[in-house]
């Protein structure tokens, strides 16, 4: 099967997702991995290296049930891992960050890295087994952004748990995760919007930390979550300028009374410009015991002054990215050269099968099978080799289907049934 898939790509770039449904699966799976060798590779790095340099589509990669001992490093975009079950599928490696920095090598130092954008971890458990509590032990860090974690255990006893790190343009979604780790153990920079997950502090330091100074709007959002740790563990601190909203937030008796802070050096060489000073905004967060007067409610003096029901994640991400949409793609317009249709869609696209399209009037336009590119535009032909007439009403999408490429927490498609919004227009010369 693997062979297929790249033959796909080596020929034309073709369609993903040609090995079918896998019944473990929602979807489409176009690569497994069995640490037992009932997959297409045993290992994850071997699955990841067998890819093409650039993925211009999206690569679903099925985790059967397994611990894999490994350290992995993903520098393609639109790859999904998508694993068995949240706790059946184990990726760990000893990984002392001071150990990597002493004898680098390109994997990087954590045990997963992503290097690529729109990449999708999901239903898996990444654990850095390091036991030092002193040092940095990165179970997941990255430089992409657009970085979707759903249901996964992200485990470490050392500082940096997750570590996303594209402080210009990142943006962050992770929701139903477990985040356990020492100092700034989720610690991203760019835009970061967390919901319905738990944070377990190992230490007496700060669980979370941002940094927000490339862009004023740069924010971390934690929405329905439940922080726990050590007793007199605390709640978040800062280096840089930063955005931190806690909405609907619950806390132990575990936490301290200290507010998120900025961290000041003696050396003021050390420090970095605080061109906004301290930005912590709740709203319904509670503790157990007694409350603590620095978390009373104050959403409303953030920029702009936004309701709770306000705060999305296309509310963070400022409508650049909405990784909960469940919208259709759409065809945004349409031209036409000579016997081919010419459809630009409101994303770029993966291409799965050979669709066909077919209009109301039963005129059908087949894939034009090509090396696709990371764009938004596709090429039918007609199969009767007229031109086409009719293109009003619904299309209904056959033998394969259109994918959205960009990362969402649901898949995104045309579906069966679709329209083109205007009349096509002759393609431009």
């Amino acid at each position: 099967m693997w062979l297929a898939f790249l033959s796909a790509f080596a020929g034309s770039a073709a369609a993903v997702g040609s090995s079918g449904i896998h019944p473990e699966t929602s979807g489409p799976a176009d690569l497994v991995v069995d640490s037992g060798g009932a997959g297409d590779f045993r290992t994850i790095t071997a699955a990841l290296e067998a890819l093409p340099m650039f993925s211009y589509g999206r690569v679903n990669i099925f985790i059967r049930n397994g611990v894999y001992q490994e350290c992995i490093r993903i520098d393609r975009n639109y790859v999904t891992l998508r694993g068995e079950s949240r706790d059946g599928v184990i990726i760990r490696s000893n990984r002392p960050r001071p150990a990597w920095e002493a004898a680098r090598d390109w994997i990087g130092p954590a045990v997963v890295n992503i290097h690529g954008d729109d990449v999708i971890l999901d239903r898996l458990t990444v654990e850095n087994s390091q036991p030092d509590t002193s040092v940095h032990a990165f179970a997941v860090l990255g430089t992409g952004t657009k970085t979707i974690l759903t249901d996964c255990r992200l485990l470490s006893r050392g500082g940096d748990t997750v570590a996303l790190w594209d402080y210009r343009g990142g943006m962050y979604y992770h929701a139903r995760c477990e985040f356990r780790g020492a100092v700034d153990m989720v610690c991203p920079r760019g835009w970061c919007f967390i919901r319905d997950s738990r944070f377990f502090e190992v230490k007496r330091t700060a669980a979370v930390w941002h940094a927000g100074s490339w862009n004023p709007d740069q924010k971390l959002v934690i929405r329905d979550s439940e922080f726990d740790g050590v007793p007199g563990f605390y709640l978040g601190r800062r280096h840089y300028d930063a955005q931190f909203f806690l909405i609907g937030c619950r806390f132990t008796v575990n936490l301290a009374d200290r507010p998120v802070y900025r961290v000041v050096y003696e050396d003021p060489a050390r420090n970095n410009p605080d061109d906004y000073g301290d930005r912590t905004f709740f709203h319904g967060c509670r503790k157990d015991g007694a409350p603590l007067d620095w978390m009373r409610d104050n959403l409303g003096l953030a920029a702009g002054g936004p309701r709770p029901e306000d705060i999305t994640p296309a509310w963070t991400f400022g409508g650049r990215w909405n990784p909960e949409s469940v919208l259709p793609v759409e065809v945004t317009s349409a031209s036409v050269s000579g016997d081919s249709l010419i459809l630009t869609f409101d994303d770029r696209m993966t291409v799965r099968g050979r669709p066909v399209l077919r209009n109301r009037a039963g005129d059908r336009f087949g894939i034009v099978v090509q090396r696709y590119n990371d764009v938004d535009r596709l090429t039918f032909r007609s199969d009767s080799g007229v031109g086409l007439k009719d293109a009003s009403g619904v299309w209904t999408v056959e033998n394969g289907s259109l994918i959205g490429s960009t990362a969402t927490v649901r898949e995104r498609s045309v579906g069966k049934l679709f329209r083109i919004p205007t009349s096509p227009q002759p393609a431009a010369p």
